[in-house]
C-alpha cells in the first residue's frame, strides 16, 4: 500500500541489491581469466555506466554458463524512494564487498623448492547494483539455482532496459595464482547458502 501511495506521489522506486555466488570445482579457474578480462574495460573507461553494464553482462553470461560449478548462493537487499538513500546503501555494499578479499598466494620457502602457483578451485563473484522501479527477480531469496538464474537473468536485462544506476563487481580470488580456501569461504562469506 505505501508503495502505491508513493507511485502516485511522482517518487522513484530504487532497487539496490547484491548477489554472491560462490563457484566450485576443478575447472573455476578459468573464469578468473574472464572476470579480470570483464573488468579491464571498465578500468579505462573510468567508471562509465554503459562500459560497467557491459561488462554486467559478459560476467553474467559466463556465470550463467558456469551453472554447473555453483555451490552456495546469497543476497540482500533493500529498496528505497530516495535516490541520495540508494546511493549511501550502494556505497556501503560497495565498501563491504571490496573488503572481502581473501584470497593467498603461497611462494616458495626456499631457494630450492620449485615455484608453482596453485590453481584455484574456489571463486566468489559479487555483484551490486542500484537499479530504478521494480525487480522482483532481485527482490526475492535467490539461494535456490531457479530464481539465482532468474535473477542473473534480471540484472542483464536491467542493461538493457537502461534502469541500472550503479553497478559493482568483485571477485576473490582476484587472480591467477592466488587461492581461495574453504576456511577463507566460511570467514569471509558467512551468509553463504549451499545451492
Amino acid at each position: 500500500m505505501r508503495d502505491r501511495f508513493k507511485k502516485m506521489m511522482g517518487r522513484s522506486r530504487f532497487v539496490v541489491s547484491r548477489i554472491f555466488l560462490h563457484l566450485a570445482g576443478n575447472d573455476v579457474a578459468p573464469l578468473l581469466g574472464v572476470l579480470n578480462q570483464g573488468i579491464r574495460p571498465v578500468l579505462d573507461s573510468d567508471g562509465d555506466l554503459e562500459t560497467l553494464g557491459e561488462a554486467l553482462v559478459e560476467i553474467t553470461e559466463s556465470l550463467l554458463r558456469y551453472d554447473d560449478y555453483w555451490k552456495s548462493a546469497a543476497n540482500e537487499g533493500d529498496v528505497v524512494w530516495d535516490e541520495g538513500e540508494a546511493g549511501d546503501y550502494w556505497t556501503e555494499l560497495f565498501t563491504d564487498s571490496a573488503a572481502r578479499y581473501g584470497s593467498e598466494v603461497r611462494l616458495a620457502d626456499s631457494p630450492e623448492e620449485t615455484l608453482s602457483l596453485p590453481v584455484t578451485r574456489n571463486v566468489v563473484v559479487m555483484i551490486t547494483l542500484a537499479a530504478e522501479g521494480e525487480v522482483p527477480e532481485l527482490e526475492t531469496d535467490l539461494s535456490n539455482v531457479y530464481a539465482l538464474q532468474a535473477g542473473l537473468k534480471a540484472a542483464i536485462a536491467l542493461h538493457y532496459q537502461k534502469r541500472l544506476r550503479g553497478i559493482q563487481i568483485h571477485f576473490s580470488p582476484a587472480a591467477i595464482g592466488e587461492e581461495l580456501t574453504e576456511d577463507q569461504i566460511l570467514e569471509y562469506f558467512p551468509e553463504l547458502i549451499p545451492l
